[in-house]
Protein backbone atom coordinates (compact mmCIF):
# COMPACT_ATOMS: atom_id res chain seq x y z
CA UNK A 1 0.00 0.00 0.00
CA UNK A 2 1.43 3.28 -0.84
CA UNK A 3 1.35 6.75 0.94
CA UNK A 4 -1.41 7.91 -1.55
CA UNK A 5 -3.51 4.70 -0.33
CA UNK A 6 -2.93 5.62 3.20
CA UNK A 7 -3.54 9.22 2.98
CA UNK A 8 -7.05 8.04 0.87
CA UNK A 9 -8.11 6.01 3.86
CA UNK A 10 -7.37 8.33 6.26
CA UNK A 11 -9.32 10.64 5.24
CA UNK A 12 -12.15 8.25 4.53
CA UNK A 13 -11.92 7.45 8.48
CA UNK A 14 -11.76 10.47 9.56
CA UNK A 15 -15.53 11.90 9.58
CA UNK A 16 -16.33 8.58 11.55
CA UNK A 17 -13.10 8.83 14.10
CA UNK A 18 -14.67 12.14 14.67
CA UNK A 19 -17.86 11.00 15.44
CA UNK A 20 -16.86 8.09 17.67
CA UNK A 21 -14.82 10.62 19.63
CA UNK A 22 -17.97 12.77 20.21
CA UNK A 23 -19.82 10.22 21.03
CA UNK A 24 -16.97 8.66 23.61
CA UNK A 25 -17.14 11.58 25.23
CA UNK A 26 -20.63 12.13 25.72
CA UNK A 27 -21.09 8.62 26.87
CA UNK A 28 -18.16 9.17 29.54
CA UNK A 29 -20.03 12.44 30.97
CA UNK A 30 -22.94 9.89 31.34
CA UNK A 31 -20.75 7.25 32.84
CA UNK A 32 -19.28 9.74 35.42
CA UNK A 33 -22.98 11.15 36.09
CA UNK A 34 -23.64 7.13 36.97
CA UNK A 35 -20.92 7.11 39.49
CA UNK A 36 -21.49 10.12 41.19
CA UNK A 37 -25.46 9.96 41.51
CA UNK A 38 -24.23 5.98 43.31
CA UNK A 39 -22.51 7.63 45.72
CA UNK A 40 -25.53 9.63 46.92
CA UNK A 41 -27.95 8.50 49.40
CA UNK A 42 -31.63 9.30 49.20
CA UNK A 43 -33.94 9.01 52.07
CA UNK A 44 -33.22 6.03 53.72
CA UNK A 45 -29.88 6.12 52.70
CA UNK A 46 -29.85 3.59 50.39
CA UNK A 47 -29.25 4.51 46.69
CA UNK A 48 -31.97 5.18 44.34
CA UNK A 49 -31.89 3.80 41.04
CA UNK A 50 -34.52 5.54 39.99
CA UNK A 51 -32.40 8.30 40.94
CA UNK A 52 -29.25 7.29 39.06
CA UNK A 53 -31.50 6.53 35.44
CA UNK A 54 -33.16 10.58 36.16
CA UNK A 55 -29.34 11.68 36.39
CA UNK A 56 -28.27 9.86 33.22
CA UNK A 57 -31.37 11.51 31.11
CA UNK A 58 -31.08 14.31 32.69
CA UNK A 59 -27.21 14.81 31.60
CA UNK A 60 -28.45 13.05 28.30
CA UNK A 61 -31.08 16.72 27.91
CA UNK A 62 -28.22 19.02 28.86
CA UNK A 63 -26.05 17.61 26.06
CA UNK A 64 -29.12 18.32 23.78
CA UNK A 65 -29.57 21.81 24.87
CA UNK A 66 -25.90 22.57 24.60
CA UNK A 67 -26.12 21.12 20.94
CA UNK A 68 -29.80 22.70 20.04
CA UNK A 69 -30.80 25.57 22.11
CA UNK A 70 -27.11 27.66 22.80
CA UNK A 71 -26.78 28.09 19.10
CA UNK A 72 -29.28 31.40 19.05
CA UNK A 73 -26.66 33.14 20.89
CA UNK A 74 -23.62 32.62 19.21
CA UNK A 75 -24.76 31.73 15.57
CA UNK A 76 -25.30 35.15 14.23
CA UNK A 77 -21.92 36.58 15.63
CA UNK A 78 -20.58 33.00 14.13
CA UNK A 79 -22.40 34.07 10.70
CA UNK A 80 -20.85 37.49 10.74
CA UNK A 81 -17.70 36.53 11.67
CA UNK A 82 -17.85 38.71 14.56
CA UNK A 83 -16.39 35.47 16.35
CA UNK A 84 -14.79 32.17 15.10
CA UNK A 85 -16.45 28.97 15.71
CA UNK A 86 -14.02 28.09 18.70
CA UNK A 87 -14.20 31.78 19.99
CA UNK A 88 -17.99 31.48 19.79
CA UNK A 89 -18.40 28.02 21.77
CA UNK A 90 -15.72 29.33 24.23
CA UNK A 91 -17.62 32.09 25.45
CA UNK A 92 -21.01 30.35 25.31
CA UNK A 93 -19.88 28.01 27.33
CA UNK A 94 -17.98 29.90 30.07
CA UNK A 95 -21.40 31.91 30.18
CA UNK A 96 -24.10 29.50 30.25
CA UNK A 97 -22.43 27.82 32.89
CA UNK A 98 -21.96 30.90 35.12
CA UNK A 99 -25.38 32.03 34.31
CA UNK A 100 -26.79 28.46 35.62
CA UNK A 101 -24.19 28.62 38.83
CA UNK A 102 -24.56 31.75 39.95
CA UNK A 103 -27.59 33.44 38.58
CA UNK A 104 -29.77 29.92 38.43
CA UNK A 105 -33.20 29.68 40.35
CA UNK A 106 -32.99 28.14 43.04
CA UNK A 107 -36.26 26.50 43.08
CA UNK A 108 -38.18 25.50 40.06
CA UNK A 109 -41.87 24.79 39.83
CA UNK A 110 -42.19 20.92 39.48
CA UNK A 111 -45.06 20.82 36.67
CA UNK A 112 -43.50 22.93 34.12
CA UNK A 113 -45.45 25.97 32.97
CA UNK A 114 -48.48 24.88 34.98
CA UNK A 115 -50.01 22.74 31.95
CA UNK A 116 -51.28 19.79 34.28
CA UNK A 117 -52.85 19.00 37.60
CA UNK A 118 -50.83 17.61 40.07
CA UNK A 119 -53.61 16.90 42.22
CA UNK A 120 -54.87 14.09 39.83
CA UNK A 121 -51.89 12.48 39.60
CA UNK A 122 -52.32 8.93 41.83
CA UNK A 123 -48.80 9.15 43.70
CA UNK A 124 -45.23 10.04 44.11
CA UNK A 125 -44.28 6.66 42.19
CA UNK A 126 -46.30 7.70 39.33
CA UNK A 127 -45.26 11.18 39.43
CA UNK A 128 -41.64 10.23 39.29
CA UNK A 129 -42.36 7.66 36.15
CA UNK A 130 -44.22 11.04 34.50
CA UNK A 131 -41.05 13.18 34.91
CA UNK A 132 -38.78 11.07 33.86
CA UNK A 133 -41.08 10.40 30.72
CA UNK A 134 -41.19 13.80 29.78
CA UNK A 135 -37.55 14.47 30.73
CA UNK A 136 -36.09 11.13 28.47
CA UNK A 137 -38.58 12.76 25.25
CA UNK A 138 -37.81 16.36 25.62
CA UNK A 139 -33.75 15.13 25.43
CA UNK A 140 -34.96 12.69 22.63
CA UNK A 141 -36.80 15.36 20.35
CA UNK A 142 -33.92 17.91 20.96
CA UNK A 143 -31.91 15.40 19.50
CA UNK A 144 -33.67 14.39 16.43
CA UNK A 145 -34.22 18.20 15.72
CA UNK A 146 -30.21 18.85 16.26
CA UNK A 147 -30.00 15.67 13.80
CA UNK A 148 -32.12 17.36 11.23
CA UNK A 149 -30.69 21.12 11.63
CA UNK A 150 -33.59 22.72 13.28
CA UNK A 151 -33.42 24.82 16.33
CA UNK A 152 -35.95 23.95 18.55
CA UNK A 153 -37.52 25.11 21.53
CA UNK A 154 -35.75 23.45 24.95
CA UNK A 155 -39.45 25.02 27.11
CA UNK A 156 -41.63 23.51 24.60
CA UNK A 157 -39.96 20.28 24.59
CA UNK A 158 -40.07 19.68 28.15
CA UNK A 159 -43.47 21.39 28.07
CA UNK A 160 -44.98 18.78 25.29
CA UNK A 161 -42.98 15.85 27.64
CA UNK A 162 -45.15 16.92 30.61
CA UNK A 163 -48.36 17.29 29.32
CA UNK A 164 -47.91 13.78 27.18
CA UNK A 165 -46.49 11.86 30.36
CA UNK A 166 -49.51 13.57 32.29
CA UNK A 167 -52.05 12.68 30.29
CA UNK A 168 -50.93 8.83 29.86
CA UNK A 169 -50.29 9.11 33.54
CA UNK A 170 -53.85 10.68 34.47
CA UNK A 171 -55.95 11.28 31.60
CA UNK A 172 -57.38 14.24 29.62
CA UNK A 173 -58.61 16.00 32.49
CA UNK A 174 -55.11 16.81 33.77
CA UNK A 175 -54.16 19.19 31.51
CA UNK A 176 -54.24 22.72 31.52
CA UNK A 177 -56.01 23.35 27.98
CA UNK A 178 -55.97 27.00 28.25
CA UNK A 179 -52.12 27.08 29.25
CA UNK A 180 -51.16 25.10 26.37
CA UNK A 181 -53.51 26.99 24.27
CA UNK A 182 -51.00 29.93 25.33
CA UNK A 183 -48.36 28.40 24.60
CA UNK A 184 -49.65 27.11 21.17
CA UNK A 185 -50.37 31.28 21.00
CA UNK A 186 -46.59 31.57 21.42
CA UNK A 187 -45.35 29.37 18.47
CA UNK A 188 -46.57 32.82 16.34
CA UNK A 189 -46.19 35.74 18.91
CA UNK A 190 -42.05 34.66 19.66
CA UNK A 191 -41.12 34.74 15.89
CA UNK A 192 -43.57 37.44 15.23
CA UNK A 193 -42.41 40.06 17.44
CA UNK A 194 -38.63 39.22 17.56
CA UNK A 195 -39.03 39.77 13.26
CA UNK A 196 -40.43 42.80 14.05
CA UNK A 197 -37.89 44.52 16.12
CA UNK A 198 -34.78 42.72 14.46
CA UNK A 199 -36.26 44.29 11.36
CA UNK A 200 -36.88 47.92 13.00
CA UNK A 201 -33.16 48.16 15.03
CA UNK A 202 -31.73 46.79 11.22
CA UNK A 203 -33.98 49.91 10.03
CA UNK A 204 -32.82 51.84 12.25
CA UNK A 205 -29.53 51.28 11.42
CA UNK A 206 -29.62 51.92 7.73
CA UNK A 207 -31.32 55.20 8.16
CA UNK A 208 -28.81 56.55 10.53
CA UNK A 209 -25.61 55.31 9.22
CA UNK A 210 -25.45 53.41 6.03
CA UNK A 211 -27.91 55.34 4.13
CA UNK A 212 -25.85 58.76 5.20
CA UNK A 213 -23.01 59.31 2.56
CA UNK A 214 -20.59 60.08 5.83
CA UNK A 215 -20.76 56.41 7.34
CA UNK A 216 -18.02 56.44 9.76
CA UNK A 217 -19.57 60.15 10.88
CA UNK A 218 -22.86 58.88 11.65
CA UNK A 219 -21.69 55.74 13.03
CA UNK A 220 -20.05 57.51 15.55
CA UNK A 221 -23.09 59.64 16.93
CA UNK A 222 -25.43 56.51 16.22
CA UNK A 223 -22.92 53.57 17.55
CA UNK A 224 -22.62 54.67 21.13
CA UNK A 225 -26.57 55.01 21.51
CA UNK A 226 -27.24 51.75 19.77
CA UNK A 227 -24.78 49.97 22.84
CA UNK A 228 -26.24 52.13 25.52
CA UNK A 229 -30.07 50.60 24.42
CA UNK A 230 -28.05 47.08 24.70
CA UNK A 231 -26.49 47.76 27.90
CA UNK A 232 -30.00 49.29 29.51
CA UNK A 233 -32.03 45.53 27.30
CA UNK A 234 -29.27 43.31 28.96
CA UNK A 235 -29.02 44.92 32.49
CA UNK A 236 -32.69 45.16 32.91
CA UNK A 237 -33.19 41.39 31.54
CA UNK A 238 -30.56 40.25 34.15
CA UNK A 239 -31.82 42.41 36.77
CA UNK A 240 -34.95 40.68 36.29
CA UNK A 241 -34.83 37.41 35.54
CA UNK A 242 -31.19 36.68 35.67
CA UNK A 243 -29.77 38.02 39.46
CA UNK A 244 -33.46 36.98 41.04
CA UNK A 245 -31.98 34.21 43.00
CA UNK A 246 -30.21 36.84 45.20
CA UNK A 247 -31.93 40.06 44.38
CA UNK A 248 -35.55 40.57 44.13
CA UNK A 249 -36.95 43.33 42.09
CA UNK A 250 -39.89 45.07 40.28
CA UNK A 251 -40.11 45.92 37.02
CA UNK A 252 -39.86 49.65 37.58
CA UNK A 253 -36.56 49.31 39.83
CA UNK A 254 -34.74 47.09 37.63
CA UNK A 255 -35.80 49.41 34.17
CA UNK A 256 -33.94 52.94 35.87
CA UNK A 257 -31.12 50.85 37.21
CA UNK A 258 -30.83 49.67 33.68
CA UNK A 259 -31.17 53.67 32.51
CA UNK A 260 -28.31 54.50 34.66
CA UNK A 261 -25.99 51.56 33.27
CA UNK A 262 -27.10 52.81 29.70
CA UNK A 263 -26.21 56.30 30.76
CA UNK A 264 -22.17 55.16 31.83
CA UNK A 265 -22.04 52.65 28.68
CA UNK A 266 -22.27 55.76 27.07
CA UNK A 267 -20.04 58.07 28.56
CA UNK A 268 -17.13 55.16 28.07
CA UNK A 269 -18.47 54.14 24.84
CA UNK A 270 -18.57 57.19 22.68
CA UNK A 271 -15.14 58.43 22.97
CA UNK A 272 -13.87 54.56 22.17
CA UNK A 273 -15.54 54.48 18.73
CA UNK A 274 -14.23 57.87 18.12
CA UNK A 275 -10.74 56.74 18.35
CA UNK A 276 -11.53 53.43 16.77
CA UNK A 277 -13.44 55.25 14.05
CA UNK A 278 -11.22 57.94 12.90
CA UNK A 279 -8.23 55.64 11.15
CA UNK A 280 -11.04 53.50 9.20
CA UNK A 281 -12.26 54.26 5.68
CA UNK A 282 -15.76 55.77 5.02
CA UNK A 283 -17.65 52.36 3.93
CA UNK A 284 -19.70 50.18 4.78
CA UNK A 285 -17.10 47.69 5.77
CA UNK A 286 -15.24 49.99 8.29
CA UNK A 287 -19.43 50.34 9.67
CA UNK A 288 -19.40 46.36 9.93
CA UNK A 289 -16.35 46.38 12.00
CA UNK A 290 -17.19 48.89 14.41
CA UNK A 291 -20.18 46.66 15.28
CA UNK A 292 -17.42 43.43 16.37
CA UNK A 293 -16.61 43.97 19.77
CA UNK A 294 -20.70 45.23 20.79
CA UNK A 295 -21.63 42.10 18.85
CA UNK A 296 -19.40 39.79 20.86
CA UNK A 297 -20.26 41.60 24.03
CA UNK A 298 -24.05 40.61 23.20
CA UNK A 299 -23.07 36.96 22.26
CA UNK A 300 -21.53 36.48 26.02
CA UNK A 301 -24.63 38.29 28.18
CA UNK A 302 -27.31 36.03 25.95
CA UNK A 303 -25.30 33.30 26.76
CA UNK A 304 -25.24 34.01 30.36
CA UNK A 305 -28.95 35.42 30.53
CA UNK A 306 -29.99 31.91 28.85
CA UNK A 307 -28.12 29.48 31.57
CA UNK A 308 -29.65 31.69 34.20
CA UNK A 309 -33.51 31.70 32.92
CA UNK A 310 -33.51 28.53 30.70
CA UNK A 311 -31.29 25.66 32.46
CA UNK A 312 -33.44 25.59 35.51
CA UNK A 313 -36.29 24.93 33.63
CA UNK A 314 -34.23 22.31 31.42
CA UNK A 315 -33.42 20.13 34.73
CA UNK A 316 -36.75 20.72 36.68
CA UNK A 317 -37.73 17.65 35.66
CA UNK A 318 -34.84 15.50 37.49
CA UNK A 319 -34.91 18.55 39.96
CA UNK A 320 -38.43 17.02 40.56
CA UNK A 321 -37.78 13.62 40.94
CA UNK A 322 -34.58 14.39 43.43
CA UNK A 323 -37.30 15.73 45.40
CA UNK A 324 -40.40 13.64 44.86
CA UNK A 325 -37.63 10.69 45.77
CA UNK A 326 -36.72 12.05 49.25
CA UNK A 327 -40.13 13.44 50.51
CA UNK A 328 -42.25 10.81 48.96
CA UNK A 329 -44.70 13.59 48.24
CA UNK A 330 -45.67 15.27 44.73
CA UNK A 331 -44.78 19.15 45.40
CA UNK A 332 -45.90 21.95 43.11
CA UNK A 333 -42.00 23.87 44.11
CA UNK A 334 -38.79 21.67 44.20
CA UNK A 335 -35.26 23.03 45.36
CA UNK A 336 -32.69 22.65 42.64
CA UNK A 337 -29.46 21.05 44.44
CA UNK A 338 -25.69 22.34 43.36
CA UNK A 339 -25.33 18.88 41.89
CA UNK A 340 -28.04 19.05 39.54
CA UNK A 341 -27.32 22.51 38.30
CA UNK A 342 -23.89 21.21 37.67
CA UNK A 343 -24.66 18.43 35.20
CA UNK A 344 -26.98 21.19 33.35
CA UNK A 345 -24.01 23.56 33.08
CA UNK A 346 -21.43 21.23 32.07
CA UNK A 347 -23.75 19.10 30.05
CA UNK A 348 -24.70 22.31 28.34
CA UNK A 349 -21.30 23.37 27.89
CA UNK A 350 -20.10 19.56 26.55
CA UNK A 351 -22.75 19.54 24.25
CA UNK A 352 -22.65 22.54 22.50
CA UNK A 353 -19.18 21.51 22.28
CA UNK A 354 -19.18 18.23 20.18
CA UNK A 355 -22.33 18.39 18.64
CA UNK A 356 -23.11 22.54 19.00
CA UNK A 357 -21.44 23.70 15.57
CA UNK A 358 -24.13 22.01 13.11
CA UNK A 359 -27.17 24.56 14.51
CA UNK A 360 -24.27 27.48 14.85
CA UNK A 361 -24.25 27.42 11.52
CA UNK A 362 -27.52 26.88 10.52
CA UNK A 363 -28.81 29.86 12.16
CA UNK A 364 -25.47 31.99 11.52
CA UNK A 365 -25.32 31.20 8.24
CA UNK A 366 -27.92 28.89 6.15
CA UNK A 367 -31.01 30.77 6.66
CA UNK A 368 -29.51 34.33 5.60
CA UNK A 369 -26.66 35.93 4.97
CA UNK A 370 -25.34 38.33 7.74
CA UNK A 371 -23.09 40.94 8.49
CA UNK A 372 -22.27 42.74 11.83
CA UNK A 373 -24.95 44.86 11.57
CA UNK A 374 -27.64 42.61 10.93
CA UNK A 375 -26.50 39.96 13.65
CA UNK A 376 -25.89 43.11 16.10
CA UNK A 377 -29.62 43.71 15.83
CA UNK A 378 -30.78 40.29 16.52
CA UNK A 379 -28.94 40.57 19.53
CA UNK A 380 -31.17 43.16 20.52
CA UNK A 381 -34.17 41.89 19.46
CA UNK A 382 -33.95 38.29 21.61
CA UNK A 383 -33.14 40.97 24.78
CA UNK A 384 -35.68 43.45 24.43
CA UNK A 385 -38.81 41.00 23.12
CA UNK A 386 -37.94 38.41 26.49
CA UNK A 387 -38.52 41.75 28.68
CA UNK A 388 -41.67 42.96 26.97
CA UNK A 389 -42.89 39.85 26.50
CA UNK A 390 -42.26 38.84 30.20
CA UNK A 391 -43.24 42.31 31.73
CA UNK A 392 -47.24 41.70 29.74
CA UNK A 393 -46.90 37.55 30.58
CA UNK A 394 -46.98 36.68 26.90
CA UNK A 395 -45.88 33.15 26.65
CA UNK A 396 -42.59 33.37 24.34
CA UNK A 397 -40.00 30.98 23.80
CA UNK A 398 -35.99 32.54 23.59
CA UNK A 399 -35.48 30.28 20.58
CA UNK A 400 -38.29 31.15 18.40
CA UNK A 401 -37.84 34.46 19.29
CA UNK A 402 -33.85 34.66 18.01
CA UNK A 403 -34.54 32.58 14.66
CA UNK A 404 -37.40 34.59 14.28
CA UNK A 405 -35.52 37.77 14.30
CA UNK A 406 -33.03 36.34 12.02
CA UNK A 407 -35.89 35.46 9.47
CA UNK A 408 -37.49 39.13 10.40
CA UNK A 409 -33.38 40.63 8.70
CA UNK A 410 -33.50 38.22 5.89
CA UNK A 411 -36.69 39.32 4.86
CA UNK A 412 -36.51 42.65 5.17
CA UNK A 413 -33.51 42.69 3.39
CA UNK A 414 -35.85 40.87 0.61
CA UNK A 415 -38.24 43.66 0.81
CA UNK A 416 -35.57 46.30 0.62
CA UNK A 417 -33.70 44.87 -2.17
CA UNK A 418 -36.75 44.53 -4.30
CA UNK A 419 -38.06 48.06 -3.53
CA UNK A 420 -34.42 48.96 -4.83
CA UNK A 421 -34.37 47.01 -8.11
CA UNK A 422 -37.87 48.71 -9.28
CA UNK A 423 -36.56 51.79 -8.81
CA UNK A 424 -34.01 50.86 -10.32
CA UNK A 425 -36.12 49.84 -13.29
CA UNK A 426 -38.21 52.82 -13.49
CA UNK A 427 -35.09 54.77 -13.91
CA UNK A 428 -34.24 52.59 -16.83
CA UNK A 429 -37.48 52.29 -18.51
CA UNK A 430 -37.53 56.46 -18.21
CA UNK A 431 -33.89 56.54 -19.89
CA UNK A 432 -35.17 53.85 -22.85
CA UNK A 433 -33.18 54.49 -25.50
CA UNK A 434 -31.29 57.22 -24.15
CA UNK A 435 -27.84 57.64 -23.97
CA UNK A 436 -26.56 54.69 -21.79
CA UNK A 437 -23.66 57.16 -19.67
CA UNK A 438 -26.74 59.37 -18.74
CA UNK A 439 -28.36 56.41 -17.65
CA UNK A 440 -25.37 54.85 -15.65
CA UNK A 441 -24.95 58.47 -14.34
CA UNK A 442 -28.27 58.97 -12.75
CA UNK A 443 -28.26 55.66 -11.25
CA UNK A 444 -24.77 56.27 -9.17
CA UNK A 445 -26.07 59.45 -7.93
CA UNK A 446 -29.32 57.51 -7.33
CA UNK A 447 -27.43 54.71 -5.23
CA UNK A 448 -25.77 57.57 -3.35
CA UNK A 449 -28.91 59.86 -2.29
CA UNK A 450 -30.60 59.93 0.86
CA UNK A 451 -33.87 58.04 1.51
CA UNK A 452 -35.15 61.16 0.83
CA UNK A 453 -33.67 62.28 -2.47
CA UNK A 454 -34.13 58.79 -3.12
CA UNK A 455 -38.08 59.85 -3.21
CA UNK A 456 -37.60 63.07 -4.82
CA UNK A 457 -35.66 61.78 -7.83
CA UNK A 458 -38.22 59.11 -8.44
CA UNK A 459 -41.16 61.56 -8.14
CA UNK A 460 -39.58 63.65 -10.73
CA UNK A 461 -39.29 60.90 -12.89
CA UNK A 462 -43.12 59.97 -12.66
CA UNK A 463 -44.09 63.16 -12.93
CA UNK A 464 -42.37 63.86 -16.37
CA UNK A 465 -42.77 60.12 -17.68
CA UNK A 466 -43.73 59.59 -20.85
CA UNK A 467 -45.73 56.57 -22.31
CA UNK A 468 -43.09 54.38 -23.19
CA UNK A 469 -44.78 51.58 -25.31
CA UNK A 470 -44.87 48.87 -22.30
CA UNK A 471 -47.34 46.88 -21.11
CA UNK A 472 -48.18 46.27 -17.61
CA UNK A 473 -47.06 42.33 -17.83
CA UNK A 474 -44.23 43.48 -19.81
CA UNK A 475 -43.05 45.81 -16.94
CA UNK A 476 -43.70 43.00 -13.91
CA UNK A 477 -41.31 40.29 -16.25
CA UNK A 478 -38.62 43.21 -15.93
CA UNK A 479 -39.22 43.90 -12.57
CA UNK A 480 -39.07 39.81 -11.44
CA UNK A 481 -35.71 39.85 -12.81
CA UNK A 482 -34.11 41.63 -9.86
CA UNK A 483 -36.54 39.78 -7.12
CA UNK A 484 -34.00 37.76 -4.96
CA UNK A 485 -34.61 35.32 -2.12
CA UNK A 486 -32.31 36.29 0.93
CA UNK A 487 -33.89 33.26 2.70
CA UNK A 488 -33.56 30.29 2.09
CA UNK A 489 -37.50 29.07 1.55
CA UNK A 490 -36.02 25.09 2.33
CA UNK A 491 -34.19 26.34 5.58
CA UNK A 492 -37.18 28.59 7.01
CA UNK A 493 -39.90 25.66 6.03
CA UNK A 494 -37.81 22.92 7.97
CA UNK A 495 -37.23 24.76 10.93
CA UNK A 496 -41.11 26.45 11.24
CA UNK A 497 -42.32 22.76 10.36
CA UNK A 498 -40.23 21.31 13.52
CA UNK A 499 -41.51 24.56 15.70
CA UNK A 500 -45.02 23.25 15.22
CA UNK A 501 -44.61 19.69 15.97
CA UNK A 502 -42.13 20.09 18.90
CA UNK A 503 -44.45 20.07 22.07
CA UNK A 504 -47.15 17.07 19.56
CA UNK A 505 -43.98 15.34 19.39
CA UNK A 506 -42.58 15.22 22.42
CA UNK A 507 -45.90 14.51 23.95
CA UNK A 508 -46.28 10.87 21.99
CA UNK A 509 -42.64 10.30 22.43
CA UNK A 510 -43.15 10.97 26.24
CA UNK A 511 -46.74 9.26 26.68
CA UNK A 512 -45.40 6.09 25.39
CA UNK A 513 -42.14 6.20 27.38
CA UNK A 514 -44.31 6.43 30.21
CA UNK A 515 -46.23 3.39 29.20
CA UNK A 516 -42.37 1.63 29.09
CA UNK A 517 -41.19 2.30 32.61
CA UNK A 518 -44.57 1.99 34.28
CA UNK A 519 -44.63 -1.64 32.62
CA UNK A 520 -40.56 -2.00 34.13
CA UNK A 521 -41.40 -0.85 37.03
CA UNK A 522 -44.60 -1.93 38.58
CA UNK A 523 -44.57 -5.13 40.46
CA UNK A 524 -45.43 -8.97 38.42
Amino acid sequence: MDFRNINDLENATSKSRKEMFRFGTALLFIVLIILFTANLQVGTGTVSVELIIAAMIGGYMAINIGANDVANNVGPAVGSKALTMTGAIIIAAIFESAGALIAGGEVINTISKGIIDPQLIDNADTFIWLMMAALLAGAVWLNLATAVGAPVSTTHSIVGGVLGAGIAAAGWNVANWDQMSAIAASWVISPVIGGLIAAGFLMWIKHSITYKADMIGAAQKTLPLLVAVMAWAFSTYLILKGLNKVWKTDFLTATLIGLAIAALTYLIVKPAVKRQAQYLPNSKASVNQLFIMPLIFAAALLSFAHGANDVANAVGPLAAINDALQSHEITTKAEIPLWIMVIGAIGISLGLMLFGPKLIRTVGSEITELDQMRAFAIAMAAAITVIVASQFGLPVSSTHIAVGAVFGVGFLREYLKRNYAQAVQEIKDHHQGENDHELNLFIDRFSKASVGEKKQMLAELKAMKEELGLTKKERKSLNKVYQKELVKRSAFLRIVAAWIITVPASAILAALFFFAIRGMMLPA
